[in-house]
């Protein structure tokens, strides 16, 4: 073989670390951005917040907030962006302007709200017991679990004390009897059973069905879970008003006693675009409280300006990178809108009548629409939320498949979801709608959906199946 030399000519994408940034800003949730944000702030000194007042987030087809509302200034600027000195005034609205009062009043409430066993150990230093009595219930408001139960047989709690607390397995079951009376119904049992029947037994004598509810709650409720009512009049020697007015009893009563003393954290979620009505459309808009507002220092940048040295280069790095980020927030953040926008416009139905006006759809709409590669749009969709009349919506909830129907449409699989609620909510709970009746009746309205699919949208939305929704 000889040796011979060839030219080729190929493509070939590189992906910058500028395109490798933006690319990973838009995959970011509001949260991590804010993140990113702070951490650049601490380690960038080219970087900082404005801290002027901002104008009004503009909705799709306005202007950024980092230009002017004039047409001229923002012709002037839109040139200007091009150039280094542009993105030292390009800016955001700054995130986290909420009133730090509203938190701190927030954690005040928290903070006096008490825990199950501060709540327990109070009633217990109220009560006329010993001292020692308060020291072996005090062990057993230890063991309880968050919903008030004894998570712990006694012996195995028994086995784990210290022979010289001198306390023998008699002790501890008195008290567990004294702690089971202290007011709060319910705490202290070892299983369901037993915490239902000590809820009733603290109502008062005359309660109607309080009786019949006791046994039913000790010895059948494996047979009222599921709902099998010839049974239970059967064991119980009860008609259907007496066995009704038990099962409603027991109904009103609290599962998990110990669950009104759990302190847990609201998790809040800051929408990145607010959807509103303007006249006869809908429109999105950027929401200013996630979005940081920064811009270029410019008493840095022209110190090194100034200067000729080594660390220059270093200096000119940073200020490139800071550069580099103030735009691909602006580009994320504009991708974030056009986006939301193109929802909105697809999915006007659901802003008017709800979700059974969704109508199917799939990223690869979206994505034609705008031009973007459809990853693009899942990258935009991903921890992306929109606060809208009907509620916040991650940007995700607005795609999906859909079934075909009878005048060569489509339906979306979250519409049907909602005429099976709808359909359930309004059935009589004595004859409940079994999967095939509802498959039949959605057929009725031109939708053809199988048994099984049915039967798993309705599974998907927590709806018990038709043996545990019949009453008498």
């Amino acid at each position: 073989m000889k040796a011979a030399l060839q030219l080729r000519q190929s493509q070939q994408l590189t992906l910058t670390p500028q395109l490798q940034q933006s690319i990973r800003l838009l995959q970011l949730s509001t949260l991590e951005i804010n993140q990113e944000t702070a951490r650049l702030l601490d380690e960038n000194p080219f970087l900082e917040r404005e801290e002027d007042d901002i104008s009004q987030p503009y909705a799709h087809g306005d202007a950024p907030a980092a230009q002017t509302s004039s047409k001229d200034n923002s012709e002037s600027e839109t040139e200007s962006r091009q150039s280094d000195e542009e993105w030292g005034e390009a800016s955001f609205s700054q995130s986290g302007s909420g009133s730090d009062d509203d938190d701190e009043s927030y954690s005040e409430v928290a903070a006096s709200i008490p825990s199950l066993r501060e709540h327990l150990v109070w009633q217990l230093n109220m009560s006329q017991l010993d001292e020692r009595d308060k020291r072996i219930i005090e062990l057993l408001i230890d063991a309880l679990d968050d919903g008030g139960y004894l998570a712990q047989p006694l012996d195995e709690i028994f086995e784990m004390l210290p022979e010289e607390l001198d306390v023998s397995l008699d002790d501890l079951e008195t008290a567990l009897v004294q702690l089971q009376h202290l007011d709060e119904p319910g705490i202290g049992a070892r299983d369901l059973a037993e915490s239902l029947v000590l809820q009733l037994r603290a109502l008062p004598e005359d309660t109607p069905g309080r009786e019949l509810a006791q046994r039913l709650a000790a010895n059948h409720l494996d047979l009222l879970a599921a709902h099998d009512f010839a049974k239970l009049k059967k064991l119980l020697k009860c008609d259907d008003d007496a066995l009704r007015t038990a099962q409603a009893l027991i109904l009103q009563l609290n599962p998990r006693p110990g669950a009104r003393f759990e302190q847990r954290v609201a998790d809040y979620v800051v929408p990145d675009v607010i959807v509103e009505r303007h006249h006869h459309s809908w429109r999105a808009r950027l929401n200013p409280e996630a979005m940081p507002r920064l811009r270029i220092n410019q008493v840095y940048a022209n110190i090194m300006q100034g200067r000729n040295d080594q660390s220059t280069q270093q200096m000119a790095g940073q200020l490139q990178e800071a550069r580099w980020f103030i735009k691909n927030l602006l580009q994320r953040f504009d991708t974030i809108l056009r986006v939301s926008q193109a929802i909105v416009e697809r999915q006007r139905h659901f802003f008017e009548h709800g979700e059974i006006g969704m109508r199917p759809m799939v990223l690869r709409e979206i994505a034609e629409q705008l031009e973007l590669h459809e990853s693009t749009i899942s990258r935009v969709t991903t921890q992306k939320f929109m606060l809208t009349p009907r509620g916040i919506f991650e940007l995700k909830y607005f795609f999906g498949s859909g079934v075909s129907t009878d005048s060569g449409g489509a339906c979306s699989s979250t519409a049907i979801r909602a005429l099976i609620k709808q359909l359930v909510a309004q059935e009589d709970s004595r004859h409940p709608l079994t999967d095939s009746s509802l498959a039949e009746i959605l057929a009725q309205q031109g939708i053809q959906v199988a048994r099984r699919t049915v039967a798993k949208y309705r599974e998907s939305l927590n709806i018990l199946p038709v043996n545990l929704r019949k009453s008498l």
